[in-house]
């Protein structure tokens, strides 16, 4: 029973393991933002983490960076600006439709159309094995026949 609650603290304490230490604001309504605000920022090397999640050397900086413009007084719309100014759109887990975003936000619901519309011509277009039947040559019909009684 204790392995279990051991694991199972690890596994509610993993996310936490990124951030360091001497990355933790003293200040804890302002650490309380930024560990919010890092839950939409993606890491740039790990691509599916969150910036607390990650260990690389990059997300350490974005940590670090986000805190500075928390401290100089940035609200927390003007932070992730701050950090999407300096490190692109990319590292927004999601980000806004304009530009060429549309094209991300619009290619899955065209491609289940295209697949639905693929898939309904598909369908349509195979005929019943009576109508198959009827475009034998009479020959052929003959010859079926002759190989059905034998």
């Amino acid at each position: 029973m204790r392995a279990l609650i051991l694991a199972l603290t690890l596994l509610i304490a993993l996310p936490a393991l990124a951030v360091q230490p001497d990355e933790v604001l003293s200040d804890p309504a302002l650490e309380a933002r930024a560990r919010e605000i890092s839950k939409v920022l993606r890491c740039p090397v790990c691509q599916g983490e969150t910036i607390d999640e990650s260990n690389a050397p990059i997300s350490r900086d974005l940590r670090l960076y986000l805190r500075e413009r928390l401290v100089a007084g940035d609200s927390d719309a003007q932070a992730v600006q701050a950090v999407t100014d300096r490190f692109g759109e990319y590292v927004l887990f999601q980000p806004p439709a304009r530009g060429a975003n549309w094209l991300l936000y619009l290619a899955g619901p065209v491609m289940a159309l295209l697949a639905l519309a693929l898939g309904w011509r598909f369908v349509r277009s195979r005929r019943p094995a009576e109508e198959r039947a009827e475009t034998l040559s009479e020959a052929e019909k003959a010859r079926l026949d002759q190989i059905m009684r034998d």
